[in-house]
């Protein structure tokens, strides 16, 4: 599920983007860092990562000693964390043996964490998406012992702290159309819904003796994770600010012209602007900020 730039942007955004209109038309952005500029920072480095314990994965011959170092440190389960290995509950979550696990989670990743980044800023991203990989872990251990009965069942992969982006992004912007598949569009929280129930019925079927090798219990953990950190961090940054709207005084032209550029973004989304229209709503912004000062 591979989702463009909202077309329904948050209405804190409205005050920070100076390619998205508030709902009012005489009211223009607030003075901030525009969402859709702001350079992505902490998720190329996530990625890196990601692609350097790939690659040693592959380097490594099956039962050398790389290999051995990889299988105790770069993934999770009950028993290595009886025997002290605690930071498996994040290294874990870096972790890929398999090509196209390894490329699935990283494209869905990049796709709706790079939407997150802009909106929470790199630091927050970071803290978000650390604390979903360590909670995703630990509710694969949890599952493993309590539902499964087998503390030996071992965990790799980012898809409990990618569940937890999707479900956050999806939250952030439940009509957003993304596509199922990379084909089919669906609203984004529809989405989000068929994914954790598709994990719900992997997760009652292996605690029917179903071997399953996907690790639904992580899934779940970070999807739950993912909701409570958009409650506590982005909900808020999805309400109006506080501050009052900046105004600036439009005559009966641009006041059309900027009834017609909203309709558009709410229709089409900010990247169907054209230079000329972006450039118009940045000529107002700059009006706005002047007059303030």
């Amino acid at each position: 599920m591979t989702p463009a730039l909202p077309d329904e942007e948050p209405r804190v955004d409205q005050q920070s983007d100076p390619y998205s209109p508030d709902p009012a038309p005489r009211e223009l952005p607030a003075r901030a860092p525009a969402f859709h500029q702001r350079r992505l920072r902490a998720l190329p480095v996530i990625v890196g990562l990601n692609a350097l314990v790939f690659l040693a994965w592959q380097v490594a011959a099956q039962g050398s000693e790389l290999w051995s170092a990889l299988a105790v440190n770069f993934m999770v389960s009950t028993n290595r964390l009886q025997h002290g290995l605690w930071w498996t509950l994040l290294t874990a979550a870096f972790s890929h043996q398999e090509l196209w696990h390894f490329l699935l989670n990283m494209i869905v990743l990049w796709s709706f964490g790079s939407v997150l980044e802009r909106l929470l800023g790199s630091r927050l991203f970071v803290v978000f998406y650390l604390v979903s990989a360590i909670f995703s872990s630990a509710s694969h251990c949890l599952v493993s012992s309590f539902l499964l009965g087998d503390d030996r069942i071992a965990a790799l992969g980012a898809s409990g702290a990618v569940s937890a982006v999707l479900i956050a992004f999806a939250l952030a912007f439940p009509r957003h159309k993304i596509l199922l598949f990379g084909i089919v569009p669906i609203p984004a929280l529809i989405g989000a819904a068929l994914f954790v129930a598709i994990d719900l019925w992997g997760l009652f079927a292996q605690t029917r003796g179903a071997a399953l090798p996907i690790g639904h219990g992580a899934h779940l953990g970070g999807a739950a994770c993912g909701a409570v950190l958009w409650a506590l961090l982005l909900r808020g940054r999805l309400r109006p600010a506080a501050s009052r709207p900046r105004e600036v005084t439009l005559s009966v032209d641009e006041v059309a012209a900027f009834d017609r550029i909203r309709a558009k973004l709410n229709a089409e989304g900010p990247q169907s602007l054209t230079p000329k229209e972006r450039a118009f709503l940045q000529q107002l912004r700059d009006r706005a900020l002047a007059d303030d000062r």
